[in-house]
């Protein structure tokens, strides 16, 4: 805007969406009394006109952008993830309950979401209702397996595109849990990697707050082979070497974007150290780690 220019020139009053992209989009060089200036401009007949026409653009201005940040891939990656960890969830739990139903009915039931495929999978017509019943629930609870397996095929395809040095890193699905659990790509990347280490893990986190328990060494970067394929006496060096390179990964993907592989190889010369002689527990490995999001190297 020029100076003296309010976001309201030239704007029709009645026009809240263009006023919107004008609040959001605009910029003054320096302060004014705009409720004067839009009354002499005629956008307003009086001050309070003018604080509730702004009020009205600004609200609608928060809205479009929070409906634009929600649509953002990071944040239908995070929707993916976590409702592929529901229908993983919900499976099994369905599939527990078919196995004892089953058991009652049938002298092969056996247990599992493989079970339940068989079971749904039967082509006999049921013998009665509520082996009827007991078929459909079976059928069902293939089918939220089955969707979990599409939304995992999702999540492998969509990560590399949203965090391409976090996924290569992490594998796409631990790197979207990551994101997940820090609520999005961007608050990822400001996390220091003394909290990255720990994401998964705030129950004991809180219980060791609590002085009920020990500090916990990892929380769901566990999963990651670099963790739980080191000797337990070195998980600890191990998951501070892993989180600091990841939260230098989700850094250079939210500010960049660009893929740097070297970050993958300082990463297995560092685990190579830590599983070798280079990296042995001291007494900080009771707890995680301290720093402020660096590299650990």
């Amino acid at each position: 805007m020029t100076e003296h220019a309010g976001w309201f020139a030239g704007l029709d009053p009645e026009d809240t969406e263009d006023g919107a992209d004008r609040v959001r989009d605009g910029a003054a060089e320096s302060p004014a009394d705009w409720p004067a200036l839009a009354v002499d401009e005629g956008f307003a007949a009086d001050e309070s006109e003018y604080y509730g026409r702004l009020h009205e653009a600004t609200t609608a201005a928060a809205r479009a952008g929070v409906h634009e940040r929600e649509r953002a891939d990071d944040k239908q990656l995070i929707h993916a993830v976590r409702a592929m960890d529901d229908c993983e969830r919900t499976a099994n739990e369905l599939a527990e309950r078919v196995a004892e139903w089953a058991g009652t009915r049938f002298d092969d039931a056996a247990t599992g979401v493989e079970y339940a495929r068989e079971l749904s999978a039967r082509t006999e017509a049921p013998a009665d209702p509520s082996e009827a019943r007991l078929v459909a629930l079976a059928e069902r609870t293939a089918a939220l397996a089955d969707e979990a397996d599409e939304l995992r095929s999702y999540v492998e395809e969509t990560t590399p595109s949203v965090a391409p040095n976090l996924a290569a890193m992490a594998g796409p699905v631990l790197a979207a849990r990551l994101i997940s659990l820090s609520g999005g790509l961007d608050s990822l990347a400001k996390q220091p990697s003394s909290t990255v280490q720990v994401l998964g893990a705030e129950d004991a986190l809180f219980a060791h707050l609590r002085g009920s328990a020990p500090s916990p060494k990892h929380g769901v970067i566990f999963t990651h082979e670099y963790v739980r394929g080191t000797r337990p006496e070195k998980r600890g060096s191990a998951a501070r070497a892993l989180a600091g390179k990841l939260t230098i990964a989700a850094r250079v993907d939210h500010y960049s974007g660009e893929r740097k592989p070297d970050l993958d190889a300082e990463l297995d010369e560092r685990i190579a150290t830590v599983r070798g002689n280079g990296g042995g527990e001291g007494a900080s490995d009771d707890g995680a780690a301290a720093n402020d999001g660096g590299d650990d190297s």
